[in-house]
């Protein structure tokens, strides 16, 4: 074929049309690219989107929000710090678009840096409707509990009976709520101590009172003030294990609980290589605390709670375990004997609501205190369940949710010399692979 004057002229025009086309499109996917936003997660627990627990936080959250962090522009190893928080608050932002970001040097600003009590070399102070709090660690789960402790409030008041061998909310022994206390401290609760045999009353700014199991038998001085403080309309929680009452008899039959006795057992339990006197539950009732729940919960020696129908308080089931199980009063080998056991499901927790006065007073009880302690907490879904029903017996029913999760992905950790030569391939080699293939596809074209 002879290549003419015309024909080079026409093939000039096309190339140069068709690299026009080119760079219009690639304007157009960054126009595209700036004004709409499109992601998707592809990591296998989706660490790098927000929880729905963290979205609806954030949504309860009817006001600006303001972070500040102080922090070097680049740390000791050069890394590009304020990068790196703009990178962490992004998701946040996307979610609540009035949530501002001011990035702050404390080389460059001391004096800002003093007034806002900053002491470790990166931290971010959050501040919501005239409140504030610091945060030192980059994750979701924390950032999530100081938007709960704001989006909170004040702070709430919880209460646990002490001086007759309780479960402590801040004991460290196995049996202890320690840990339970030091998470429901993470998310805004004030917790203290309450012996009533020194108190004159329970005070009536508690928002609730939580009674875990008693050693020893109450004096009925003390008994009476829990009774005051029931029937004047205070929160509950309570926990009892399949022991005695310890005196507590008249606060039960205020609600009208009836405690079968025995221990619950569940083949189930074998599964996990447990003994079957661990009750696994995964029935829940249809009750805010429960709301959307499907976790798994394991109680450690459980009791069977039911209750006689009552014209004052509503009550309503919310856990059901051992559904191929029974309440056994006799050794728990050997399996259940239908005709003598109760067989399962068994409910092992209660909700109690009723009207008291302008609020609604609520009470929660548990047939079992094992699972919110430090030995079994971690297991399943209790922490959230217990976490659930805390905030519903403070009032705080939209905080009721999922907590955050904890990303179960690994980090990839590549040196600097690696980083150079990825960025050097694909920056440089690549890009002139392509116009050293151009440039010679060009040259044999004008040869012809």
């Amino acid at each position: 074929m002879q290549i003419t004057r015309k024909s080079r002229l026409q093939l000039m025009v096309h190339h140069g049309l068709f690299v026009v086309l080119l760079v219009a499109a690639a304007a157009l996917l960054a126009y595209l690219s700036r004004e709409y936003r499109v992601e998707h997660d592809l990591t296998r627990s989706h660490r790098n989107t927000l929880s729905a627990a963290t979205l609806d936080v954030l949504k309860q959250m009817d006001g600006p929000l303001t972070v500040t962090a102080y922090a070097m522009a680049r740390d000791a190893r050069g890394e590009h710090t304020h990068r790196r928080i703009e990178e962490f608050i992004a998701p946040y932002q996307r979610a609540k678009p009035d949530l501002t970001l001011s990035l702050v040097d404390p080389r460059e600003q001391p004096k800002a840096a003093a007034q806002a009590g900053v002491r470790a070399p990166l931290e971010l102070v959050v501040e919501f409707k005239r409140r504030s709090e610091h945060l030192t660690e980059f994750n979701e789960k924390a950032f999530a509990n100081v938007l709960m402790r704001l989006a909170r409030g004040t702070e709430r008041l919880v209460l646990w009976l002490d001086g007759h061998g309780e479960r402590k909310l801040n004991g460290t022994a196995n049996h202890d709520l320690g840990e339970f206390g030091r998470l429901l401290e993470s998310k805004g609760f004030r917790l203290s101590g309450l012996n009533l045999a020194i108190a004159q009353d329970v005070p009536g700014n508690a928002a609730m009172l939580v009674i875990a199991n008693p050693q020893v038998d109450l004096l009925p001085a003390e008994v009476e003030k829990i009774r005051r403080h029931v029937a004047g309309g205070g929160n509950l929680l309570w926990l009892i294990d399949p022991e005695p009452l310890r005196g507590l008899a008249p606060v039960a039959e205020m609600f009208g609980l009836v405690l079968t006795p025995g221990v619950v057992v569940d083949p189930n339990a074998a599964r996990l290589n447990a003994s079957p006197t661990l009750a696994v539950a995964a029935a829940y009732g249809r009750h805010a605390i429960t709301d959307g729940f499907s976790l798994v919960t394991v109680f450690p020696q459980a009791r069977q709670i039911g209750t006689i129908e009552s014209d004052v308080w509503r009550s309503r089931t919310l856990v059901e375990a051992a559904p191929r199980g029974c309440v056994k009063t006799g050794k728990p080998e050997g399996g259940c004997d239908r005709g003598r056991d109760t067989p399962g499901p068994v409910a092992i927790a209660m909700a109690f609501e009723r009207a008291a006065g302008d609020k609604q007073q609520r009470v929660v009880v548990v047939g079992n205190g094992g699972f919110l302690s430090n030995t079994f907490l971690g297991n399943g879904g209790n922490r959230d369940l217990g976490v659930n029903i805390v905030n519903w017996l403070a009032t705080d029913d939209k905080l009721i949710a999922l907590q955050p999760r904890t990303s179960a992905d690994s980090n990839i950790d590549i040196d600097q010399v690696s980083l150079y030569l990825i960025a050097f391939l694909f920056l440089f080699v690549v890009p002139l692979a392509f116009v050293i293939t151009g440039a010679v596809i060009w040259w044999r074209r004008r040869r012809i």
